[in-house]
């Protein structure tokens, strides 16, 4: 059954990877989400965290080191998370476990490709139909397992476009390769990246239509920015005089 609430919402999905970092700098910022979804581990580090994934059995934790360093971390989480945390089966030991609606999900979604957690939050959050998905943390970086990491991607990237397609926004934490988002935008589109000035296809958010243009005057209409800036910060940033007694 889905959730009404969250029909619409601005929602963060938070991992461990590196990137997770622009998850806690967005929020030192002042930016604000309408749930905070962790993956794992994670539930024991963000705040405010109000959903967690964790689609291994509870058992792996409880009963095994098999989780390596994230183990001692989701003990906790697995007995004093507040919020429900969404597996692949109940155990006794452990009162904020709810089973993932896998058939009802796979269902209204019309696919069941779900590889590694992640997925399955993005596909819980497809079935919700929320507005927006907030990527932190969700690198694949794993230097051991490259096909592991690569196949993770893959599966990630291909629920992030069905949700894109459904009309959902996605945004990813700039330091996260997912989507290329770390790619220099000059070398976004391949092929055109070797032209000496590649053309950029930019989106308007305020009319929602795509738009061209040449990275030379992209480069230079930034530029022209923050020169504006620059002459207004030191005004703006001058500090008082100490207070003398």
């Amino acid at each position: 059954m889905r959730i009404e609430k969250l029909e619409g919402a601005n929602i963060a999905i938070v991992a461990m990877g590196e990137s997770q970092l622009d998850y806690h700098l967005a929020v030192s910022h002042g930016n604000e989400f309408d749930e905070v979804w962790a993956i794992n581990a994670m539930a024991g580090i963000a705040r405010q965290v109000d959903r967690t994934f964790m689609l291994d059995p509870a058992s792996r934790f409880l009963d095994s080191d098999a989780a390596g360093s994230q183990t001692h971390v989701m003990r906790k989480v697995l007995k004093s998370h507040p919020g429900p945390i969404y597996t692949c089966e109940l155990d006794d030991r452990c009162d904020n476990l709810v089973e993932f609606p896998l058939l009802d999900v796979v269902k209204e979604t019309g696919s069941s490709y779900l590889n590694n957690t992640v997925c399955f939050a993005i596909a819980f959050a497809m079935y919700n139909r929320v507005g927006r998905i907030n990527m932190f943390g969700v690198d694949f970086t794993y230097k051991g397992n490259l096909h592991f990491a690569e196949a993770g991607r893959a599966c990630v990237e291909f629920w992030l476009s069905k949700c894109i397609t459904a009309g959902i926004v996605v945004s990813v934490a700039p330091r996260s390769g997912l989507l290329d988002t770390d790619v220099p935008i000059q070398d976004k589109i391949y092929g055109y990246h070797r032209l000496d000035n590649p053309p950029l296809v930019m989106y308007d958010p305020e009319t929602g239509e795509f738009y061209e243009v040449g990275f030379k005057e992209y480069t230079q209409a930034v530029e022209e920015q923050n020169r504006k800036e620059a002459e207004i910060v030191p005004i703006l940033s001058t500090p008082p005089e100490a207070k003398r007694y």
